[in-house]
């Protein structure tokens, strides 16, 4: 098993540096001479690829559970509000992990972004240099998006489709907008999965929210139905 890591990472690293060398320059050159509407498009698009779109009201739900939460609720009420936390729990450390990490990584690698020294050179790095112009590599929206959908997807499988579209199309945003090279996006879509999967992995490890089957593959739990969550949340509000 780890010769078969071993070398799907040097896969991806020649994968990587290819992409360095043959398709970043010539990218980024067609990228800031794409037509005005289709900037302005990608420009709003883009805005959904921060985490805060996917935290934010993750910590607001998880915040209401933990004040409705309470002893003397009826057993199954408290069973459904303990599911549903950990879930949420596990999303907030899935998609906010992996870029939290990246923000300080990707300043320390300090790659330039492109034209940031007026030509679309992709091999421009000042490393430890802790500016937002040289922090290029990762693409900080790729690992929030590609950590989303892979966060989403294994917790509710037909979601997958969709998260998958929003990652691939928040990362053709970045390289559009020429705010980073496709390299760049590569990297970030492979840190976002990796780390959402890490956590996953920790928490199957523990026997929350997944569980690791006979043959090794790691797999949701049932978790309440909507249904029933509402009804215990109509229980909690109701007057």
């Amino acid at each position: 098993m780890s010769l078969r890591l071993a070398a799907g990472a040097a896969m991806g690293v020649a994968i990587v540096a290819v992409t360095m060398i043959v398709v970043d320059a010539p990218a980024a050159t067609a990228a800031q001479r794409a037509p005005v509407w289709l900037s302005e498009i990608f420009d709003h698009i883009t805005e959904f690829g921060k985490s805060v779109w996917f935290l934010v009201p993750i910590a607001l739900a998880l915040a209401a559970i933990a004040l409705l939460a309470s002893p003397a609720l009826p057993r199954m009420s408290q069973r459904v509000l303990a599911a549903v936390a950990v879930r949420l729990g596990f999303l907030f450390l899935a998609i906010g992990l992996p870029g939290l990490v990246f923000t300080v990584g990707k300043r320390l690698i300090g790659r330039a972004r492109p034209f940031v020294e007026g030509s679309a050179n992709p091999l421009i790095y000042r490393p430890l240099g802790w500016s937002v112009e040289y922090a290029s590599l990762p693409s900080g929206h790729a690992v929030d998006a590609f950590a989303a959908a892979m966060a989403i997807g294994v917790l509710w499988p037909r979601m997958r489709p969709l998260m998958w579209t929003y990652a691939v199309v928040i990362a053709v945003s970045r390289v559009v907008l020429t705010a980073h090279f496709p390299s760049d996006v590569m990297v970030g879509a492979v840190v976002g999965v990796v780390g959402a999967l890490l956590v996953r992995d920790w928490y199957a490890a523990r026997g929350l929210a997944f569980v690791v089957a006979a043959d090794g593959t790691v797999r949701p739990m049932p978790g309440p139905s909507l249904t029933r969550i509402k009804r215990v949340a109509r229980a909690l509000i109701a007057p």
